[in-house]
């Protein structure tokens, strides 16, 4: 995982981010590093990404701007945006008051353990 600045536009991390992608464990033979498809909203919708993540071997799945919607990319949306607004709440999280980034990951990590705590405590 890589911090950066928090004006930084989500796109230009895109290819940085794919590859820090660990390997998926599980499948006898050679171990996965990449997706079999990147779902992405129209802020990504540009044919140089696409290009980009098909030469990499990845299906791009994005929401292209100017279309209705109806993509139902919005139910795995929501996952992501449910988990970020799980982690804003808490303040240390919401704005980022460390400068080095190994604190401000630990934060991140304690949080996931809390969160993932409350909701195994909600299933016994």
């Amino acid at each position: 995982m890589s911090l950066t600045g928090g004006n930084r536009n989500d796109v230009t991390q895109l290819l940085p981010l794919l590859d820090k992608v660990p390997a998926v464990a599980g499948v006898v033979g050679r171990p996965r590093h990449r997706p079999d498809a990147l779902l992405a909203d129209r802020g990504y919708d540009h044919d140089k990404y696409r290009r980009l993540l098909r030469a990499r071997g990845i299906r791009p799945v994005i929401a292209e701007r100017g279309q209705e919607h109806g993509s139902d990319l919005g139910i795995f949306r929501y996952v992501v945006e449910r988990t970020i607004a799980w982690l804003h709440g808490f303040r240390r999280l919401r704005i980022r008051w460390e400068r080095r980034d190994d604190i401000h990951e630990a934060f991140l990590g304690l949080a996931t353990c809390l969160i993932t705590h409350r909701h195994v405590q909600r299933l016994c």
